[in-house]
Formats: C-alpha cells, structure tokens, sequence
C-alpha cells in the first residue's frame, strides 16, 4: 500500500499525472493516459462516468485509497481522480495495487 503512495508521488514529481475529472477525461481523448486511479470513497456517480469512459477509450481503471491519502500522495487535496500519463510507471503501479 505504502509503495502505491511512493510511486504515486514518484510520477507526480515526474509531471506524469493529471488529476480531477475533467482534465483527467479530456486527456483520455487525447489518447495520453495509460491508467485511471479512482479513490474507493468517490461518489458512486463518479465512479460510474470514469469506469464509463475508460472503457470508451480503453484506458485501464483501478480503484484504490481513499480522496485524502491519494491526493497527499500527490501533492495536491481533494482529488478522488488520478491519471497517469507514463506507461512505465502506470504499469509498476498497477502490479502494486493488484
């Protein structure tokens, strides 16, 4: 779990995540985003409009913490969404939630 939170901030410092919603959808458009964090305490509206359009744009998508852990991680408060942008660190990532 702990080493979740350190790649997390690993790719933050990287500039290799987005975070919140909008800019999170908009760079799936843009075919930019290899993984999609969504914080298990996440509305259930929200959870449902990001599992919606990950599998729109074939995006991976894993639920995992919470708002106030996963935003810490990142630097930044009150993000129940995370995009990562890196396909190297995506993947390191999602073997450490899995």
């Amino acid at each position: 779990m702990n080493r979740v939170y350190g790649m997390l901030g690993i790719s933050a410092k990287a500039g290799k995540v987005v975070a919140g919603t909008d800019i999170v959808i908009e760079n799936m458009k843009k075919r930019k985003l290899s993984l999609v964090i969504v914080a298990e305490d996440a509305s259930d509206k929200t959870k449902k409009e990001m599992t919606f359009n990950c599998n729109k744009y074939n995006v991976k998508i894993k639920f995992f913490g919470d708002i106030d852990t996963n935003s810490k991680a990142i630097g930044k408060s009150n993000k129940a969404i995370i995009g990562i942008l890196d396909k190297g660190l995506a993947e390191s990532i999602e073997k450490l939630i899995d």
